[in-house]
């Protein structure tokens, strides 16, 4: 498949920026900005060290700066089968903290039925670490997403995954949202679904911005190849309706 023409854009500092500013291996992008500074943290599947975290003054000049994950106490991959492992880091800062959520995916190919990863949280006063020792928070479904919500309340939305019978199910069953205890690094109250994705289908990839008033939610849906696609929907609450 022959690659598409690089496309230009503006930078914040006027500078033109061709994409893709990360070349080659760099899937899932999950970017933040800390004073001068912008990170993106990618995916880095069966392969360790695991999550490379790169740096950019000006969103046109990007180097690889650290990887996350560089112990077997933070990633295990034993028994990883290939396209598993690290999926879809969700990098943020808060409060002179960095937050690392991530999925690693040990059941991709033992039956796309049950897709439910192991999902953690690590943390660092620096970027370049040292990161803690994951906690896990949760197994079900996959793309964990933390939620910095103005009012200082932490949350997680992710997908949720249906395993009724093929004809009475939509695998990809939404996104849904539950509360996270900073302090105790656990999944605390009800799970809300707030968002059951559009007619595109394959709801994927949470993200939760608050802008003015509103909360915009970005996912990704539509699937992997010609059909993917980018979805917002935004609410005046978190918990929604979105529209």
């Amino acid at each position: 498949m022959s690659s598409a023409s690089p496309s230009p854009s503006a930078s914040p500092s006027g500078k033109v920026i061709t994409n893709p500013i990360l070349r080659g291996f760099r899937p899932d992008p999950s970017i933040v900005r800390v004073n001068e500074d912008y990170y993106i943290a990618t995916s880095t599947f069966e392969w360790f060290p695991g999550i490379e975290i790169h740096h950019s003054r000006d969103l046109v000049h990007w180097r690889l700066l650290t990887h996350a994950l560089t112990s077997t106490s933070q990633l295990d991959l034993l028994g990883n089968s290939d396209s598993g492992g690290v999926w879809a880091p969700c990098l943020s800062y808060d409060d002179g903290t960095f937050y690392l959520l991530f999925s690693n995916d040990k059941s991709y190919h033992d039956s796309f039925a049950f897709q439910d990863a192991f999902h953690f949280l690590t943390t660092a006063s620096d970027i370049m670490g040292p990161w803690s020792d994951p906690v896990m928070l949760n197994k079900t479904g996959f793309d964990p997403s933390l939620v910095h919500a103005p009012d200082g309340r932490k949350y997680v939305a992710q997908v949720q995954w249906d395993y009724r019978p093929a004809d009475v199910r939509q695998r990809f069953a939404g996104i849904v949202l539950q509360q996270l205890d900073p302090e105790l690094k656990r999944l605390v109250g009800p799970v809300m679904k707030i968002f059951e994705g559009t007619k595109l289908g394959i709801t994927e990839g949470p993200h939760i911005l608050f802008h003015s008033e509103y909360f915009y939610l970005v996912v990704a849906e539509g699937g992997t190849g010609w059909n993917h696609a980018v979805t917002v929907a935004r609410a005046r609450h978190l918990t929604g309706p979105y529209e």
